[in-house]
């Protein structure tokens, strides 16, 4: 194997609604430190139907190349059909690396690429580094408790699912050029046949996109008192969280859940309000850019990675938060 072929950099960029979703964009960011490592170019990959746009959004946040795969039998994602379409294009550019978000279709996408390529897949990346030429992949293990170093010596291409938040997007706006492709994938590749699909009728709740979320843990005392909790997210303009003892407790529905068994979150502003903070519930808070936690044990592990730490029932505290906002926006 000749390895000096291998220079560029792939990024699966996943779209929602003909958007790019957020840690796609995000991966440019680590995917340029690569790049400047291996003297490579950094070239997105984007599948479905009608995703243009979101080609140029990519093209103008840090990719060299915009590689668009256009076609209505990609409109949905098929784990099938993406994963022969992601074959094709990484056997023909030869990347050093693929870089997949780690959202639910990446986290499927990514183990399957790697077995179809042979080579090695890192999940959960949050942080990389190079070192003596090599990319290093920090990860962590345990619930967050405790971090890892993941080199992959021989695995060409490096496949690594990057955690949503972790990276910053690039504010340098990018020139990168959009090359249309066509990858027909035919039936005898495709296992599962999708005959319908029906959507869960459910709220709709964007933890990973949130600008600010207040979450609320046991410490609310009940279903009434979270409702607190509700209030000042609407009144800040930003989404309800929740640690998994409220939710089994029934104040609020799962999909609100953050932490290692929930959403992996990186808002401007988290508030924590009753929330002890167990490290499966701060592992999933870390990239937060502030963090202000309400609890009454002044000994709970949440104030350890509060940038603020408000002693004091939550219940009590809440109301006189929700009023002060209210008269600061009033006065605006």
């Amino acid at each position: 194997m000749n390895m000096t072929e291998y220079k560029d950099i792939v990024v699966y960029i996943e779209t929602a609604d003909k958007s790019p979703v957020k840690v796609g964009l995000e991966m440019l960011s680590p995917a340029r430190k690569i790049a400047e490592n291996t003297g490579g170019k950094v070239r997105a990959v984007l599948i479905g139907d009608g995703i243009r746009t979101a080609a140029q959004k990519a093209a103008e946040s840090g990719a060299d190349e915009v590689i668009l795969i256009e076609d209505p039998q990609y409109e949905s994602f098929h784990l099938d059909y993406f994963t022969n379409v992601m074959e094709s294009v990484i056997k023909e550019e030869k990347p050093i690396a693929v870089l997949v978000g780690g959202t639910q279709d990446g986290k499927d996408l990514a183990p399957r690429l790697a077995a179809r390529l042979k080579t090695g897949c890192v999940s959960d990346v949050m942080d990389l580094r190079t070192e003596d030429g090599k990319t290093v992949y920090t990860c962590p293990l345990y619930g967050g408790t405790v971090l890892q170093d993941v080199v992959m010596e021989t695995s060409v291409p490096q496949i690594a699912v990057l955690r949503s938040g972790a990276f910053k997007k690039t504010e340098e706006a990018g020139k990168g050029t959009i090359t249309e492709k066509k990858v027909p994938v035919t039936d005898e590749k495709v296992r599962l046949d999708i005959k319908d699909a029906v959507k869960e009728i459910s709220e709709a709740v964007n933890l990973e996109e949130a600008e600010v979320i207040v979450s609320g843990g046991r410490g609310m005392g009940s279903k009434d008192n979270f409702a607190l909790v509700k209030e000042l997210a609407d009144l800040l303009g930003g989404v309800v969280g929740a640690t998994r003892p409220a939710i089994e407790d029934g104040w609020i529905s799962r999909v609100h859940q953050v932490g290692q068994s929930g959403k992996i979150v990186a808002p401007k502003l988290y508030i924590a309000c009753g929330i002890s903070g167990a490290t499966q519930h701060v592992s999933g808070i870390m990239n937060s850019d502030y963090i202000v936690a309400i609890n009454k044990d002044e000994d709970a592990p949440i104030f350890e990675v509060a940038n603020i730490g408000i002693v004091g029932n939550a219940v009590n505290v809440l109301p006189v938060m929700i009023e002060e906002i209210r008269k600061k926006k009033e006065a605006e």
